[in-house]
């Protein structure tokens, strides 16, 4: 996604000032001497002629068979930056990496030629590189670290200086937070992720990986749902459709299942790109309030609905988070109220109809009353029975059963009916006689 971002920070050099033998003014990461001599005229002028040719593929090449021919050469390693600049020039990413390896392999600490191999490692292991990842993960802190001392080299300008430091922060940051999205230590991601998007505000990877590592955690870090609608905008403005459509599916996702519904989601899309940043939680949070808990619905369904309009399921529902908060247990207290006023205090029945048999024994039957447990065959009544019956009914048979309610346990959730009753079985009629039917006995005379 950074491709244009990390090439272009591959070099800032300045022109070379040639006077006889020395090399003056090569912006080099280590810290020059005044001058390198070349001794050696053919050196000097293969390394010249190197440097004067205008086609940038041509001058790539020329200075990697300076360095195979002159391994030993003073400036072997401006060599190979020149190389490294004008792959940039010529657009040969490829190339660029190879010869930043090939620079690391001689300076392990080099900063810019650690910089080119992060990016580029986060980019393949972002589709699945499982080498990328471990090599970028490995060079980034180093990367980090060497960029806190880094001297601005010779040759270079102060405000070219600046703004690559900046630009290397950036790089370095954005693949730690990477890493630790990747490791699942999303604290430590969210905090290398903001510093990489203050630091490139647009950058479109920083942005998308900062919002699902904002939203991974738990609780999630609201701020996530707006660096989303960032990303999906900036995405959308790149005419990356099947990008955008990801994006879209998974932040969606995490607003309704926070929210409880869509409910607001294209109207909250459409606030973000008139913010430069997330607004104060305060404000986000009044602007998609989360959903209710259980436990707040519990409480919500007794103060507004009507008990007796009240299916059984829901007084199932309401008694079993009577332990949540004392709101909830005055809400329970109130539904098994109700439900000992059903019954008259013990004088009249309670009848479930169409209960599914779980287990049933001849004392006793275990059944599920609510859909939800009838299809996972979760039993949530227990039965005694008043009488011992003949024909226990079979599991997973659904049957009518009557009873009195004496008590319940709220988690897991079961009811406790006592002296209850199946429908009576009723005898098969009588299959009546044919009417004029004749006695075989004659009659006498």
């Amino acid at each position: 996604m950074n491709r244009v971002r990390v090439i272009a920070l591959v070099l800032v050099t300045g022109s070379l000032m040639l006077v006889s033998l020395p090399v003056d003014g090569v912006a080099q990461d280590d810290k020059p001497t005044s001058q390198k001599i070349i001794k050696d005229q053919t050196e000097f002028n293969a390394y010249m002629s190197a440097l004067n040719e205008t086609d940038a593929a041509k001058r790539a090449t020329m200075m990697e068979s300076f360095v195979e021919q002159y391994p030993q050469s003073v400036v072997k390693f401006d060599a190979l930056e020149q190389a490294m600049g004008a792959y940039q020039k010529a657009k040969n990413t490829a190339k660029v990496e190879q010869t930043a390896k090939r620079i690391l392999e001689l300076k392990p600490n080099h900063v810019r030629a650690l910089a080119i191999v992060v990016a580029l490692d986060r980019e393949k292991a972002m589709l699945g590189d499982q080498a990328a990842l471990k090599e970028g993960c490995s060079y980034a802190p180093t990367g980090s670290q060497q960029l806190s001392s880094w001297e601005k080299p010779e040759g270079m300008k102060d405000d070219e200086f600046e703004e690559l430091r900046h630009q290397m922060s950036g790089i370095f940051s954005g693949a730690t937070g990477f890493c630790a999205l990747q490791a699942k230590d999303y604290s430590a991601a969210r905090d290398a992720l903001t510093k990489a998007v203050q630091l490139d505000p647009n950058s479109l990877q920083d942005i998308y990986q900062l919002a699902v590592a904002d939203l991974e955690m738990n609780p999630i870090d609201l701020n996530g749902l707006w660096y989303c609608g960032k990303a999906i905008n900036l995405e959308q403005g790149l005419n990356n459709p099947d990008a955008a459509k990801s994006m879209m599916g998974y932040c969606k996702a995490k607003y309704k299942k926070y929210h409880g519904g869509e409910d607001g989601w294209a109207q909250f899309l459409a606030s973000v790109p008139a913010l430069n940043a997330p607004p104060p939680a305060e404000v986000l949070a009044g602007e998609i309030p989360k959903a209710p808990t259980p436990c707040e619905l519990a409480v919500k369904a007794v103060h507004e609905n009507k008990l007796e309009d009240m299916p059984f399921a829901d007084y199932e529902f309401i008694l079993q988070f009577r332990d949540c908060s004392p709101a909830n247990k005055e809400a329970a207290d109130q539904v098994w109220a109700y439900i000992q006023a059903l019954q008259k205090n013990g004088e009249a029945r309670i009848k479930m109809p169409s209960v599914k048999v779980i287990a049933a024994t001849k004392q006793t039957m275990d059944a599920a009353l609510t859909d939800d447990n009838q299809t996972n065959d979760k039993a949530d009544l227990h039965v005694v029975f008043e009488k011992p019956v003949l024909r226990p009914p079979a599991k997973g048979a659904k049957t009518d059963i009557t009873g009195f309610l004496k008590d319940y346990t709220p988690s897991p959730f079961v009811f406790t009916m006592e002296q209850g009753a199946l429908p009576a079985v009723k005898k098969p009629a009588r299959k009546p006689t044919a009417k004029g039917r004749t006695s075989s006995r004659r009659k006498s005379t």
